[in-house]
């Protein structure tokens, strides 16, 4: 399984919400190649590094695909849709989605290795770029968030660069399947269970499946 990589973005730290914020979610199109570092890709900052970023959420990955699915569902938005970046991605390509990406998969990215480590939690952010607050519980809903890689073996990457999947530990768990579980109503104890102790998912999420399989049998939290 592999495409090719369509656009590759990174941000700065500017202020972004209404009340000025800062955030570097509005990500600008990278000419050339990019060093991939073990926290990401060169150039690109956070501005709450307790909520983004780290070594589990190293780089955002967005479907192209999704955008055709929005501009159908949501036309209101079409001019915040005209072209990848609006959801924040670090990467984006056509072919690979959150139902065909597994947690734990490897994938040759450019000249470096990364590996999926959780779904997007989307945040407020995401609504305000798009001047629409409900994005938020459709982005959820529709299971379209994209993913974060964790970077495994550092390198560099432009537009045009092959990204191949070179291992699937968990071919059970694509990441459209796991979001379902931890944002969702989903109920299934035994696939919490599991997601507890995945060690390719991304300890942040590995105990909010915990808590979720807690409040599920009716325990305190952690």
């Amino acid at each position: 399984m592999k495409t090719l990589v369509d656009q590759i973005r990174t941000g700065e730290v500017r202020p972004f919400g209404p009340q000025g914020e800062a955030s570097a979610y509005r990500k600008q199109l990278v000419e050339g190649s990019v060093a991939i570092g073990m926290l990401g890709l060169e150039g690109d900052h956070q501005a709450d590094q307790e909520k983004h970023g780290g070594v589990d959420k190293a780089i955002l990955h967005y479907a192209n695909d999704h955008y055709a699915h929005w501009l159908n569902e949501r036309p209101e938005l079409a001019q915040h849709l005209r072209s990848p970046g609006a959801f924040g991605e670090n990467v984006s390509s056509s072919g690979l989605t959150e139902t065909n990406v597994c947690i734990g998969d490897r994938f040759r990215l450019g000249t470096g290795l990364v590996e999926v480590s959780q779904g997007r939690k989307p945040c407020w952010k995401l609504g305000h770029r798009f001047e629409a607050p409900d994005m938020v519980t459709d982005v959820v809903r529709t299971g379209r968030g994209g993913w974060y890689y964790r970077v495994v073996g550092p390198g560099k990457v432009r537009a045009g660069d092959v990204i191949e999947l070179v291992d699937r530990p968990c071919p059970d768990w694509p990441v459209s399947r796991v979001t379902r579980l931890l944002l969702g109503d989903a109920s299934d104890p035994g696939g919490l269970s599991e997601l507890v102790d995945l060690q390719t998912l991304s300890e942040n999420w590995r105990l909010r499946a915990a808590r979720k399989l807690q409040r599920h049998r009716g325990a305190p939290k952690p």
